[in-house]
């Protein structure tokens, strides 16, 4: 067993008793009422046939219930069972749908909607605005509320969004956050309409906040997170653009001591993950991964685009990391000249740091503790990366990890795949 906190809650708690022994009382019921039928249909003189079609058809359906029930206490009594044994480690204010209903003013205020469930605005008792995340029932198998859960339900930082509190009835589940008003980074680094544009020293005021969240969930917590999911999208901005890491469905876990942790699948966003969640052979997966998405999400960042664009007008532009290693390796400006001297050193500094995350092999990428450091240096004192290989050497089918577990993967659609994405630089 893997000592990861989503899995340490004990399944024999006397909860899980009381749902076994509901289940088992309903499945006893069924089958008298089955039973009694059968003898009626028997004492009024039904045919063999007739009785076994009418004696079959119920004990299937009663078998399909009992087994679909079966599932959804199991994964009830899963996560109440997390919440009884964490309950001293957390903070959270426990709503009842109902409540959440009134928050939200029946769900009339929509803000968006991901793969795991719906986001809408609401306001508290305290007259302080939220977001409500309703998780889809069909998607919400538990593990991301316990994963969301056991992360920001037990931590404050303030460049991690924060959980308020939650709600678990039956399958029936959200979670309440902090209300962000200036939405996600997304929108102000891709989208050329409706949006403020930002000034060049408030998006790097915003990459040192999301590095400076980011080490904290490194470096400090009693149990180290890795979130697994880093990229503009999951990054939202209060009313005074103060970035906040958010979005933890994909987390884990493990002990601070632990330099190489263990995955089955790989997980994250296409164009964000790294290397090694795909290859074995450039190295463990550890905390390096996350700071290899910082590193893709700096870049997107400095360029206020996108890292593959199939429509640039160049070639050479079309794989963002490499031509802006070529720019700034041979003094060229990344601005346009009315910058300033400083914006130009600031956006040069933010691509060398950005460079040095995504670096191919984990071990050549900086802790997010230097990243921090690196990026409230002066320029002078940083050196040039090796331009980043793009792709490992000498890869095989069996060297790479299953990627078939679609639940791990999300928004696929920015880069063709995984093979095309990592081709430049060959």
């Amino acid at each position: 067993m893997q000592p990861q906190l989503e899995f340490n809650f004990d399944i024999n708690r006397p909860h899980s008793l009381e749902i076994t022994k509901t289940i088992s009382s309903d499945a006893l019921s069924i089958l008298i009422i089955l039973l009694v039928t059968l003898l009626v249909l028997l004492l009024l003189g039904g045919t063999y046939h007739t009785l076994l079609f009418l004696c079959g058809l119920p004990c299937l359906i009663t078998l399909l219930i009992y087994k679909w029930r079966r599932r959804h206490f199991s994964m009830y009594g899963n996560i109440e069972e997390f919440l009884q044994s964490h309950d001293h480690n957390l903070t959270l204010i426990r709503y009842s749908y109902s409540e959440i209903k009134k928050i939200t003013h029946g769900f009339s205020d929509k803000l968006g909607e991901g793969g795991y469930g719906s986001v809408y605005k609401g306001k508290l008792r305290s007259g302080r605005f939220a977001a409500i995340k309703i998780l889809h029932k069909e998607k919400a198998n538990g593990q991301e509320f316990i994963n969301e859960v056991a992360t920001i339900g037990r931590i404050h930082h303030c460049n991690v969004v924060q959980l308020i509190g939650f709600t678990v009835e039956g399958s029936k589940r959200a979670l309440i956050y902090e209300f962000m008003p200036n939405g996600s980074l997304e929108k102000y680094i891709f989208s050329r309409q409706g949006s403020i544009p930002l000034s060049n020293q408030k998006i790097y005021e915003i990459s040192l906040g999301v590095a400076r969240g980011i080490e904290y969930l490194h470096e400090g917590c009693d149990m180290q997170i890795l979130h697994f999911d880093i990229k503009p999208h999951n990054i939202l901005l209060d009313e005074n653009f103060t970035p906040k890491v958010s979005d933890f469905g994909l987390a884990k876990l493990y002990p601070t001591n632990n330099s190489v942790v263990s995955l089955t699948m790989a997980r994250g966003t296409m164009g964000y993950m790294a290397p090694e969640l795909f290859y074995k052979s450039i190295g463990g997966v550890s905390y390096k991964a996350d700071v290899y998405s910082f590193g893709m999400l700096l870049m997107e960042m400095v360029g206020r685009r996108k890292n593959l664009n199939a429509l640039a007008d160049h070639s050479s532009q079309m794989y963002f990391p490499p031509w802006i290693y070529d720019q700034v390796n041979e003094g060229r400006d990344i601005l346009e000249d009315q910058a300033t001297e400083q914006e130009k050193n600031t956006i040069k500094k933010m691509t060398i740091v950005a460079l040095w995350c995504i670096q191919l092999k984990p071990i050549d990428r900086p802790s997010m503790h230097r990243v921090v450091q690196m990026l409230e240096a002066d320029i002078e004192s940083l050196q040039m990366p090796p331009k980043p290989c793009f792709v490992p050497q000498q890869t095989s089918n069996d060297d790479r990890i299953n990627m078939a577990n679609p639940t791990s993967l999300r928004d696929s659609s920015n880069v063709c795949s995984f093979d095309s994405y990592y081709q430049f630089g060959r």
